[in-house]
């Protein structure tokens, strides 16, 4: 089915730039013909990580996000960097980086947009086994603390909300229902 943009930019402009983010502000005309602004925030693809260790527990971390000024519980996160484009990649390292593992075998269990009336962010999900420890690695930026939770107790964080960022939410529900 052939679907038509309702939507003409006519102008774009950078408004703001940064290592990880740049907020593009669109001149445009809407649907309805009539003019309008549209602010994008233009985010690198990210991936999300499943880890199961051989108990079939997954890696819960925790950290303090900045933006949200709480701590919070989420699955392996991370983003790409400029250039990057092998997203597999991406979340080999970011594993290792938060949680000292790599792993031996890897799914794909595809990808969600975040956000998608602001953002062009595309987080790709991604299922980790057979894991051995490395050694932790993390950015300077990051505090980050795992821990190994039961897959059926990730899924009632996720439900209860404990754990409520939406990729984690996403990937966890995901493979509750499609997982291998």
């Amino acid at each position: 089915m052939a679907v038509r943009n309702p939507w003409k930019t006519l102008r774009s402009r950078v408004a703001y730039e940064n290592a990880w983010l740049r907020v593009r502000e669109d001149e445009v005309l809407r649907p309805d013909g009539q003019p309008g602004i549209y602010g994008v925030v233009e985010i690198r693809p990210s991936i999300g990580v499943l880890a199961f260790n051989d108990k079939g527990e997954i890696a819960i971390v925790g950290q303090w996000r900045y933006a949200l000024g709480r701590y919070t519980y989420e699955i392996v996160r991370g983003g790409s960097a400029e250039g990057e484009t092998d997203m597999l990649s991406v979340a080999r390292r970011e594993l290792r980086e938060e949680t000292g593992f790599e792993a031996r075998r890897w799914e794909d269990l595809g990808s969600v947009d975040v956000c998608n009336g602001v953002t062009t962010d595309v987080q790709h999900l991604f299922v980790a086994r057979e894991l051995h420890f490395v050694g932790v690695d993390q950015d300077p930026v990051e505090e980050i603390v795992t821990a190994w939770r039961p897959f059926e107790q990730a899924v009632e964080m996720a439900i209860n909300g404990e754990i409520r960022e939406v990729c984690s939410v996403a990937a966890i529900l995901k493979y509750s229902r499609h997982g291998s």
